[in-house]
């Protein structure tokens, strides 16, 4: 193995093993099948809950639970009555925050960034499992307080990093680990969007803006690989002509690793941003190149033949990818097993401190 494992919370193998479930995927709307255990009880969905409406991904989230094989979902509480006549317009159910921490075993927290840790304490106080929308928390001692909870009351804390189980890195993952690529001395990430105008003032509160609310994605995925970097440098500018919202616009964080640098760039202002979002793996033997990320397009150049891969540059075949269900099938079979989450408390702290070291907050 090239990369290095000080202070990896997550081992490579296990990371590689966990999260290959995520590639067997049905069609859009159905669950992947999950290893069986005798705890599992095929015939119970899981009753879930949602907190907030607000953020972005609950329409989708919400959607794929209506039509899970695993759960239930027995409504959401709305921040306000528009979200709630929209969402029972879609099916759901609206309910009081009461209701939903009373009534269900898992909740998911899908409000605004703003208000994340403050729900999520409420789910883990009640003793519920909980899938929390990203970024989980604005500062240390929020998240902090989570991961404490959810270790004092026995509760799973998942962290909605969307790519978790995405099929194009976990092709990287293992190309790394047979040593296809040699050593990796540089990655190269790009996570951008268009954001709309009437969203940077939203955005603009955050710390450290576009790299903070949207980056965070992918430096889950670098913490999950590497582990706590030795050095994180940011670059946060606002680079919008009229600048009246100081949202950073335009932002850049570099890692240092023993023998890594990783290089993250990310901007609330590109064209055509989804086809350009793009992971880049530099190895002494060859290069990946995820791009785009979604829907996953994978290839590789090798300076030499290596496992089954011939010289030169070659197109990885990928399964299709649908966002969240890998996270769902995991979390509805870490429930009913009673086994731990593949990502563990201890890795969730350290995505939290190298996101907040990334804007400026650490």
């Amino acid at each position: 193995m090239n990369l290095q494992t000080a202070n990896r919370p997550l081992d490579r193998r296990q990371f590689l093993a966990t999260t290959t479930a995520g590639l067997v995927m049905t069609s859009a709307g159905g669950t992947a099948d999950l290893p069986q255990s005798p705890q599992r009880d095929l015939t119970r969905k899981i009753r879930a809950g949602v907190l907030g409406l607000a953020y972005s991904h609950a329409a989708e989230k919400c959607r794929l639970l209506r039509e899970s094989a695993d759960y239930q979902l027995l409504g959401a509480w709305a921040e306000t009555a528009t979200l709630a006549d929209e969402y029972r317009a879609k099916g759901v159910s609206i309910l009081t925050q009461a209701e939903v921490l009373e009534r269900a075993e898992v909740i998911l927290v899908e409000s605004e960034v703003s208000q994340h840790a403050s729900l999520a304490r409420k789910v883990l106080d009640a003793g519920r499992h909980l899938h929390l929308e990203k970024p989980p928390a604005l500062n240390p001692g929020e998240m902090e307080t989570l991961i404490r909870l959810a270790d004092e009351r026995n509760c799973l804390l998942q962290v909605g990093y969307m790519w978790r189980h995405h099929p194009g890195l976990i092709h990287a993952f293992n190309l790394i680990q047979q040593g296809a690529l040699g050593e990796v001395f540089l990655i190269r990430i790009s996570i951008d969007n268009q954001l709309d105008a009437t969203r940077r003032t939203e955005w603009a509160k955050f710390p450290g803006g576009v790299l903070f609310e949207l980056g965070s994605h992918v430096i889950d995925v670098v913490v999950r690989l590497l582990g706590r970097p030795d050095r994180v440098t940011p670059f946060l500018r606002t680079s919008s002509s009229s600048k009246a919202d100081k949202l950073a616009d335009t932002t850049v964080a570099i890692l240092e690793f023993p023998r890594t640098t990783v290089v993250i760039t990310s901007t609330a202002q590109r064209h055509n941003a989804n086809e350009n979002r793009s992971f880049e793996f530099c190895g002494t033997r060859g290069n990946a190149l995820l791009q785009p990320i979604e829907p996953p397009q994978l290839s590789i150049d090798l300076a030499a033949p290596m496992i089954d891969l011939p010289k030169g540059r070659s197109t990885v075949a990928l399964p299709r990818f649908q966002r969240y269900l890998g996270e769902f099938n995991e979390l509805a079979h870490s429930i009913r097993s009673g086994n731990p989450l593949a990502v563990s408390l201890a890795t969730e702290h350290i995505v939290q401190e190298t996101l907040l070291r990334c804007v400026g907050v650490l």
